[in-house]
């Protein structure tokens, strides 16, 4: 087998391993939702929230000394092994009584999420340089993973479950468990290991680029664009079926609408880096997030508020009182009676209506200029599903382009540390898909608003593309400094 199809053989095995891999990380979105809303246990809002977010956190914290180690023995070795005692949790799932118990397993299957550095470091050593751009783009569709688990998961639940609700879930993560090991026989026989050439370095001198506050900055555009993907990617199923009052199966579906673009897309970002500059596609990204998660920002909502009343224009009695006049002496006043919104599901726009409410009666004394009927504003606003789909869809879309965009910047800024710097990066984004569903579960519990995960979401986009935006002025102002000074003296 020559050099390039052997490559090619590793890329596919690799990929494929980390789709799967992939998949089980975000088991928790379905199996938890499905959990608690069977009643089989009895979680609350907030702890939810954790157990989404664990599985996440051990995949993250444990990326940088999992690439290391994939330099020290080679990516055959650790995925094989990764692949194998990633099953063991799965398979003890069932046994889980409690909160913890589960916490902790989750806990453990969520290493699988340290496959991407695994994944990384592997794919690398098999290609050239002017390969590596394309290699590991299709590397990274693996992230489609949890639209797998969205779409497929959902309904082996409900199969699983249709003649025993109470214990059949359990089959769920031991059907993971097997493809586990048979994606980790797969490896151990069909993989060809190696190593990187170079020389190892001391652990000293591997970390010194993390000193840079650029890593870090560009951690943030990650924590965004992925960590915040990986969040939704299961926040979104108890979202839609809260809100909308789908079905499980069916907010899988919106969800997989949701992470397969943003998975598969991501090669085309790495295409629009290389075309136009990863700086110029981050422009666009984190300006289109700050657009679309202001969109969504706005709940599903009925509010009644004060409105324009009638004020009598003369002091007097009031000598008569129907559903729509109030007459003062001779002076007669129009009320405007009660009506409510009559909602239409395919309403987009908030609608409103406004009438007025007597607060007067017959034989009244009134003065000029007192309220003698009330206005009342109702204000309905359905946020129309399939608008939300839409929009959901469209920024699912862009993180996915701005994956591929951080990554292409790395290499360029740190040409003989893209390992350990890609690494970090890839933790903190990370970080973003553990802290993400744990900071929507308190936001929803303090504001009672599905859509206040969005304010995050804005809120972060907009830090990023403002640290971003004053970064480059500032390089801009020590490279140039005549012509910044032109521009500011004009």
């Amino acid at each position: 087998m020559n050099n390039l199809a052997q490559s090619h053989k590793i890329l596919f095995l690799n990929t494929l391993a980390f789709t799967i891999c992939f998949a089980c990380w975000t088991l928790n979105g379905v199996l938890v939702t499905f959990l608690v809303d069977r009643g089989i246990f009895n979680w609350s809002v907030v702890e939810v929230g954790w157990l989404l977010g664990i599985p996440i956190l051990s995949g993250s914290i444990f990326r940088l000394p999992i690439g290391i180690l994939t330099d020290k023995f080679g990516g055959k070795i650790v995925f094989s092994i990764l692949l194998l005692l990633c099953a063991i949790p799965l398979f003890l799932l069932p046994f889980a009584t409690s909160f913890w118990s589960f916490a902790i397993l989750s806990f453990l299957f969520g290493m699988v999420g340290t496959s991407f550095a695994v994944g990384i470091g592997f794919t690398s050593v098999w290609y050239p340089q002017h390969w590596q751009g394309r290699a590991l783009g299709i590397f990274g569709m693996g992230n489609a993973g949890a639209a797998i688990t969205t779409f497929v998961a959902p309904t082996l639940l409900t199969n699983f479950s249709q003649d025993n609700p109470a214990e059949g879930w359990k089959m769920l993560p031991v059907t993971y468990g097997v493809v586990l090991v048979v994606m980790g026989l797969l490896f151990i026989f069909l993989a060809k290991n190696k190593k990187p050439a170079v020389e190892a370095k001391e652990l000293k001198n591997l970390l010194k680029p993390l000193q840079s506050m650029r890593v870090w900055r560009f951690g943030a555009y990650y924590f965004l664009v992925f960590g915040c993907f990986v969040a939704y990617s299961q926040w979104l199923l108890p979202n839609f079926m809260n809100v909308y009052q789908t079905s499980l199966v069916m907010s899988g579906m919106f969800a997989t609408l949701f992470s397969l673009p943003s998975g598969v897309i991501r090669a085309f970002g790495g295409y629009l880096s290389d075309k136009f500059g990863a700086r110029k596609v981050m422009y666009w990204v984190l300006g289109s997030s700050i657009v679309i998660s202001f969109l969504l920002m706005f709940p599903k909502m009925e509010i009644f508020t004060a409105g324009p009343g009638v004020l009598a224009t003369e002091s007097g009695v009031v000598t008569q009182v129907s559903s729509n006049v109030i007459q003062i002496d001779d002076k007669v006043h129009t009320v405007i009676p009660r009506k409510t919104v009559e909602h239409e599901k395919t309403a987009i726009l908030p609608e409103k209506a406004s009438w007025q409410e007597i607060v007067v009666k017959q034989n009244q004394s009134v003065k000029k200029k007192e309220l003698i009927a009330k206005g009342i504003t109702q204000i309905k606003f359905e946020a129309n599903m399939w608008v939300y789909l839409v929009l959901v869809i469209l920024i699912g879309t862009s993180w996915g382009i701005g994956k591929a965009a951080v990554y292409k910047h790395i290499p360029e800024y740190f040409p003989n540390e893209v390992g350990v710097v890609g690494g970090m990066v890839g933790l903190i984004g990370g970080l973003g898909g553990f802290f993400g569903p744990i900071i929507f579960g308190y936001l929803l519990s303090t504001t009672g608003l599905w859509t206040s995960s969005w304010i995050f979401i804005f809120a972060i986009s907009t830090i990023c593309l403002i640290w971003m935006h004053k970064t480059i002025i500032k390089a801009i102002r020590v490279q140039i400094p005549q012509f910044s000074n032109h521009i500011e003296h004009k």
